[in-house]
C-alpha cells in the first residue's frame, strides 16, 4: 500500500520539451531561400508556360544566337587566358624596366565596365576618329569607299573589347600562383637544364591550371552578363536574345523560357569555378614557398618584355579612359546638370542600400558557419551564392515575377477590402534593382566577409563565452570591432559593382528613374557618347577605388 501511495504521489513526468530552432541557421535558411527565389521563378515561369514560343525560337533564333555566344566565349578565354598568363608570367620570374608600375598598372581596366569600353572604341576607330582620320592621311584616301578598315561592330571588335577589360582575372589568379610556386619549383627544371620557357610549359603552367580556370571562368561569366556591349557593337548573343525577347516582343515567358536554357550553361561555369577554386587550394597547400628569383632582361628583351606588358594596358584601359575623358573635358558645365545629379544621387541611393544589404546577409551566414560549422550551414553558403554567376538580364525576369506577383496580390487585398490601390510597391520602384543586386552580389560581399573571420582566432569567440557573453554579444562587441577593415572592403566593393550595373538595372528601373550606368546606355543608344562621357567618367572613377585596393593588397601579401 505504500508503495502503491508513493507511485501515486510521485510527480508525472514532464513532456519533452520542443527545441528551438537557433536563429542563425534559421537566419541563413531565410537568407538562402531569399536569394533562390529568382531562379526558382524562372525555372516555375519557364516550365508552366506554353512552349510553342520557345519552338519557334529554338527552330529560328536559337541555333544562330548560341553558336554566336559559344564563339564569343571560345575567343574570349583564348585571349584572356594568353594575355593574362603572359603578362603574370613576365612580372613574376624577370625584372625588366617598369615592371613594379606594370605590376599595378596591368589590374586597371578591371575598373573599366564592358559596356563604357565598348562604347569608347566606337568612337575611337569610327570613320571620323583618329585611327582612320590618320590612317587616310598616312595614304590620301579621301572617303570609305577608297580603303579597307576592320568594323568594330562585328564579333572580333567584342572580342578585342570584352578580352581587353577581362584578362586582369586571369592575370591576376595566374600572378598569385605564380608567386606561390616558389622558388624551388622552377630551379629544380633549370637545374636539370630546361629553360624559362620551358619551365613554364612543362612545371609551371601545370602547377597554376587551377587557377587559371577559375579566372576563365569568372572571364566568361562577365561576356555572358555583358548586354551593352553586344548591343552597341551589333553582336546578338543569347543574353541579348532575351532582353529581346522580353521588351521588344513582349513574351515574358519565352524570355524565361531561354533564360531555363542559359542558367544551364550558367551552372555549369559555376560547378567548373568550385572544382577549379577545389584544385587550387590543394595546389596551393603542396607548392613550394620562397619568393621566385627573378631573371634580368637587358636589351631587346627587356622592350620587348616592357611592350608585352604596356599594350594591354593601353587597349584596356588608357585608349578607353583618354576618349572618354577627352569628351568629358568638353562637358565640364554638365557635371553639374540637374538631370546627371538626379541619376548620381539614385545611383548612391541604390548602391548604398544593396551593399547594407549584402553585407548584412553575408555577415550572417559567415558568422553562421563560424559558431554552426557543419555540412549543411556550408550548403546553404554555398547556394546563397549562387547569384554572382547569373546574368543580370537573367536575374531582373526571376526578380520580377515574385516582385509582381506580390504587388499584385496586396493591390487586390486593398482593392477589395479597403478601396484603394497600392500600385507596384516592389517591382515599381528601385526596391527591385536593390534586390537583384544583392543577389548577385552577395557572395562578393560574403567572401570579404568571411576572410575577415578567418583571421581572427576562434579563442576570441572561446574568451567572450567564458566571461558570460551571448554569441550576439561576442559578434557585437568583440568580433565586429576587429573585422570594420573586412566590411568595409566588403560594403565598398558591392557599392562599386552595383554602380556600374547595367544589365538588371536596365530592365528593373522604373519609368523616369535613372542611374549613372542607365544614363550612359540612354545616350549611347542615341549616338550620343560624347555627351554620355560625363557620367561614364564618374563610374570609371569610382571603379578604380577597388582596383586600387587589389593591387596594394596583392602588394602587400608578395
Amino acid at each position: 500500500m505504500a508503495t502503491d501511495h508513493a507511485a501515486e504521489s510521485a510527480p508525472l513526468p514532464r513532456p519533452a520539451r520542443r527545441r528551438m530552432p537557433h536563429p542563425l541557421p534559421l537566419a541563413a535558411g531565410i537568407i538562402c531561400a531569399l536569394m533562390l527565389l529568382p531562379l526558382a521563378a524562372i525555372c516555375w515561369l519557364a516550365f508552366s508556360s506554353d512552349f510553342s514560343a520557345i519552338s519557334h525560337l529554338v527552330e529560328t533564333v536559337l541555333p544562330r544566337v548560341a553558336g554566336r555566344t559559344l564563339l564569343l566565349l571560345v575567343f574570349n578565354a583564348l585571349v584572356t587566358g594568353t594575355v593574362g598568363v603572359i603578362t603574370a608570367w613576365l612580372v613574376v620570374s624577370f625584372d625588366f624596366p617598369f615592371r613594379r608600375l606594370f605590376s599595378v598598372a596591368l589590374v586597371l581596366p578591371l575598373a573599366m565596365p564592358i559596356y563604357l569600353a565598348a562604347y569608347a572604341f566606337g568612337e575611337f576607330f569610327d570613320f571620323t576618329g583618329p585611327v582612320q582620320t590618320l590612317y587616310r592621311s598616312v595614304f590620301g584616301y579621301q572617303s570609305a569607299r577608297d580603303y579597307y578598315f576592320p568594323d568594330i561592330r562585328s564579333l572580333g571588335g567584342a572580342v578585342l573589347v570584352m578580352s581587353a577589360v577581362l584578362y586582369p582575372y586571369v592575370y591576376l589568379t595566374a600572378r598569385s600562383v605564380f608567386s606561390m610556386q616558389g622558388r624551388n619549383a622552377a630551379e629544380v627544371a633549370r637545374t636539370l637544364g630546361a629553360g624559362r620557357l620551358r619551365v613554364l610549359r612543362a612545371v609551371q603552367l601545370p602547377m597554376a591550371r587551377p587557377a587559371i580556370v577559375v579566372g576563365l571562368t569568372l572571364v566568361m561569366m562577365e561576356s555572358l552578363n555583358d548586354i551593352g556591349a553586344v548591343k552597341y557593337l551589333g553582336v546578338n548573343t543569347l543574353t541579348f536574345s532575351i532582353y529581346e525577347t522580353w521588351l521588344n516582343r513582349g513574351n515574358l515567358a519565352g524570355a524565361a523560357q531561354l533564360s531555363a536554357i542559359m542558367l544551364v550553361f550558367v551552372l555549369a561555369l559555376i560547378l567548373l569555378e568550385r572544382v577549379a577554386r577545389r584544385n587550387q587550394r590543394y595546389s596551393a597547400g603542396r607548392s613550394v614557398t620562397g619568393q621566385p628569383e627573378r631573371q634580368r632582361l637587358l636589351g631587346a628583351r627587356a622592350l620587348t618584355a616592357s611592350l608585352a606588358c604596356l599594350l594591354p594596358v593601353l587597349i584596356g584601359f588608357a585608349i578607353p579612359a583618354l576618349v572618354l575623358a577627352g569628351f568629358a573635358l568638353r562637358r565640364l558645365d554638365e557635371f553639374l546638370s540637374e538631370r546627371l545629379l538626379d541619376a548620381l544621387m539614385t545611383s548612391i541611393a541604390v548602391s548604398g542600400l544593396a551593399a547594407a544589404f549584402a553585407v548584412l546577409f553575408g555577415l550572417t551566414l559567415s558568422y553562421a558557419v563560424r559558431t554552426h560549422p557543419g555540412r549543411k550551414i556550408r550548403s546553404v553558403t554555398r547556394l546563397a551564392s549562387l547569384g554572382y554567376g547569373i546574368p543580370g538580364t537573367v536575374l531582373a525576369i526571376g526578380v520580377l515575377i515574385p516582385l509582381a506577383g506580390l504587388d499584385n496580390a496586396l493591390d487586390g487585398a486593398l482593392r477589395a477590402n479597403f478601396g484603394i490601390s497600392s500600385g507596384l510597391l516592389l517591382s515599381g520602384s528601385g526596391f527591385a534593382i536593390v534586390y537583384a543586386c544583392t543577389v548577385r552580389f552577395l557572395a562578393m560581399a560574403e567572401g570579404s566577409v568571411d576572410a575577415g573571420f578567418h583571421k581572427l582566432s576562434p579563442s576570441l569567440d572561446m574568451a567572450a563565452r567564458t566571461l558570460g557573453r551571448s554569441p550576439a554579444k561576442a559578434l557585437v562587441s568583440v568580433l565586429l570591432p576587429n573585422m570594420r577593415p573586412a566590411l568595409w572592403t566588403a560594403a565598398l566593393l558591392v557599392f562599386i559593382e552595383t554602380l556600374k550595373e547595367l544589365s538588371a538595372t536596365i530592365l528593373l528601373r522604373p519609368f523616369n528613374f535613372n542611374t549613372l550606368a542607365t544614363l550612359v546606355y540612354e545616350d549611347a543608344s542615341r549616338a550620343l557618347v560624347e555627351s554620355a562621357s560625363v557620367p561614364a567618367m564618374i563610374i570609371i572613377l569610382a571603379g578604380l577605388v577597388p582596383v586600387l585596393l587589389v593591387s596594394r593588397s596583392m602588394d602587400r601579401r608578395a
